[in-house]
């Protein structure tokens, strides 16, 4: 058993008893979960999820459908799993130049793409105590030291607070390769490290073509202006039928 401490708890002010190393406790007079950490204790919270597994699917097939993935990623793309989480982040709202500015920063180590770029819920944080529904989700636990951030953020502390985020974790298989992406279960952000990317190879053998016409044009200009503007004016056309051809097919 490690060394008792003892503090207030944030919401009724009745003193909590707990162990050193603990970083969680429940309130034993209104039941509210308090998070613990070297700066003091304070509330933390929870951000509901507004995408469900349904439109998180739908959301990624969308991503995969553009332009910068590989061709028919978004149909032939094989779900291999998707999680529901709660990631936990810091929320520091700070006074800078008379102005509040809200930062995020992760509480949990995590090699998951994009959870160092999440914002700000645009839905309502609640209190997350006994009476908050995880409704089955995984709550990743903190393991960064709030005040490890302290000496980097700017202006003035006003408030800061644990709040755990919902996320959805999607792996997926294309070419016997596997890809993971996260989704903002909060505003359906997705996030990705890694993916298959399209061919660059057919674009620029068709800029290569086009190059080489318009140089030979040119050439031909000298000779017969007329003739040449009718041949460039047919390779204008031509790179760009093909390009389509190439952007749909390819």
């Amino acid at each position: 058993m490690g060394n008792l401490a003892s503090i207030k708890c944030p919401k009724c002010a009745a003193p909590v008893t707990f162990d050193a190393e603990t970083k969680f406790v429940k309130c034993s007079y209104c039941s509210s979960q308090v998070f613990i950490d070297r700066s003091g204790a304070g509330f933390y919270y929870a951000a509901p999820f507004m995408v469900d597994e349904t439109n998180a699917v739908g959301m990624f097939r969308r991503w995969a459908a553009g332009s910068t993935k590989a061709k028919d990623l978004d149909r032939l793309a094989q779900i291999a799993g998707v999680k529901k989480k709660y990631f936990p982040v810091y929320m520091f709202k700070r006074d800078v130049n008379g102005k509040e500015q809200v930062v995020l920063e992760p509480a949990g180590s995590t090699t998951l793409p994009g959870l160092h770029s999440l914002k700000v819920p645009a839905t309502d944080l609640k209190i997350f105590d006994g009476s908050f529904d995880i409704g089955g989700a995984e709550l990743i636990k903190p393991d960064i030291e709030m005040t490890s951030y302290n000496d980097q953020l700017p202006g003035k502390p006003k408030e800061q607070a644990l709040v755990f985020f919902p996320i959805w974790k999607l792996d997926y298989v294309f070419n016997q390769k596997r890809y993971e992406v996260v989704i903002d279960g909060s505003a359906g952000e997705v996030f990705s490290a890694e993916f298959p990317t399209r061919s660059s190879g057919a674009y620029m053998a068709v800029a290569g073509l086009g190059f080489v016409a318009f140089i030979a044009e040119g050439l031909l200009a000298a000779v017969s202006l007329p003739l040449a503007l009718v041949l460039m004016g047919v390779t204008v056309v031509g790179v760009f039928v093909t390009a389509l051809y190439v952007a749909r097919r390819m």
